[in-house]
């Protein structure tokens, strides 16, 4: 995008551009043609645009990929954490004689731990605001050995949890509760005694030995830890549970022991994993990530599209060079390879600026979070948002994948206008000049 090149440059480079593709002539022609000439600054405009926008598009893929993964990654691992990977149940009756069942289980090669539990729905009462919420009755050792838990302690310890009316709630349901560790609750359920009158519910007070904080919101909230004996005796389930939880050392790979397991637990049991109880979330996730790929790559393609036109205005505007060109020995392809490598640079340094502001941002998505929070007043309610805070993880195929597709584009959009430039007639082009 300068003033016509000099007819003496054209004849010292002409023999060495007719012979080499992407000669030094060839090269020195485009990046004269990217500096904005006198009078045609609506062309540099247009192409500065269309560079902002293909490295929009890419910073935009990256983010919200990187975005998605984060929290796709972030979802299966407290899930995998605080939830068993293989869920046993009785069919029909009362699950007595579980610890022999949790015996066999562990026998199979790649279970990790076999964890009894007790589920039970219960409404939480502090002296300042009640609270609904579902208790998990499970024995102190297999607490340890749930690190999400046990590593997340905001407040208190893992000591007491043994004591008869220790327990331990998250940090958003002792907000709620305006509680703190050492305070005392009232745990009530509708399972309490029959009586001639009805079930009457039970109400029993228990001291806060801990609070954890595990970064889901609906965890922090509504789960609560009881020692095992005691959700026993509160519920009613005397020697009985309402599941047996396995944790694997491979959980994505689940269904490999599946039948194992199935078969050590026994006929009268239900099996279900993981990936059976969460099928519908994670392929709403994936379905999700899916469609936000094609709709931001949309951007990218707009932008790409953009280079079209900014080339097929510089050809408009360069006809006099490169019929000046043509009639000095430069041959056809020569002037396409020209004006393709000036559009393929503009897409070039769109996609290197995009991958560079995209995995800035990626690095720092906490800090910027903040900073819109602070700057606009609005911070995002973890009630929708599930997590606490919003993770970020870069997959470097899927990162390298978008900077491919951002080059071919840029590169398939340079054709149209390079042909045009290298069919136009010397003889047409120059007889009005």
């Amino acid at each position: 995008m300068n003033e016509t090149v000099s007819v003496k440059q054209v004849k010292k480079r002409t023999k060495s551009a007719v012979t080499m593709p992407f000669s030094s002539f060839e090269r020195m022609i485009s990046f004269r043609y990217l500096r904005p000439p006198k009078g045609e600054g609506f062309i540099s405009v247009i192409a500065i645009l269309t560079l902002l926008g293909i490295a929009l598009g890419v910073t935009a893929l990256i983010v919200v990929l990187s975005v998605m993964n984060g929290f796709r990654d972030t979802l299966y691992k407290n899930i995998l954490d605080m939830n068993g990977h293989v869920v046993i149940q009785q069919f029909g009756k009362p699950f007595t004689g579980f610890d022999d069942v949790a015996n066999k289980i562990k026998t199979v090669p790649g279970v990790k731990s076999v964890i009894p539990v007790i589920d039970g729905q219960v409404m939480v009462t502090s002296k300042y605001q009640e609270y609904f919420g579902n208790v998990r009755g499970i024995r102190a050792g297999d607490l340890n050995k749930l690190a999400t838990v046990s590593t997340n302690l905001v407040s208190g310890s893992l000591e007491n949890f043994k004591d008869d009316s220790g327990i331990i709630i998250g940090s958003r349901l002792a907000n709620v509760l305006g509680v703190r560790v050492g305070d005392k609750i009232n745990i009530v359920t509708l399972r309490g005694a029959k009586t001639p009158f009805g079930t009457t519910p039970r109400v029993k007070p228990y001291r806060i030995s801990a609070i954890f904080e595990v970064g889901i919101y609906e965890y922090d909230l509504k789960v609560l830890f009881m020692p095992l004996d005691q959700a026993q005796k509160f519920f009613s389930k005397k020697r009985q549970v309402s599941a047996l939880e396995v944790m694997v050392n491979k959980p994505k790979q689940v269904e490999l022991i599946e039948q194992d397991i199935a078969k050590a637990a026994g006929n009268d049991t239900n099996l279900s994993t993981w990936k059976q109880r969460n099928a519908k979330l994670f392929s709403v996730l994936a379905i999700e990530r899916n469609m936000m790929f094609i709709i931001v790559s949309l951007v990218v393609f707009v932008a790409a599209l953009n280079i079209i036109s900014s080339m097929v205005m510089l050809v408009k505007v360069k006809t006099k060079d490169i019929a000046v060109l043509r009639t000095m020995g430069a041959t056809r392809g020569a002037i396409m390879r020209v004006f393709m490598t000036t559009g393929s640079f503009i897409g070039v340094c769109g996609t290197v600026l995009g991958l560079v502001l995209g995995v800035t941002i990626c690095l720092n998505i906490d800090a910027i979070q903040n900073f819109i929070g602070w700057a606009t007043g609005v911070r995002i309610n973890p009630e929708i948002q599930i997590l606490s805070k919003l993770p970020a993880k870069m997959d470097p195929v899927e990162t390298t994948i978008i900077v491919i597709v951002a080059l071919i584009l840029s590169f398939l959009a340079t054709i149209y206008p390079a042909w045009r430039a290298a069919s136009l007639d010397p003889v047409e082009a120059l007889r009005y000049e």
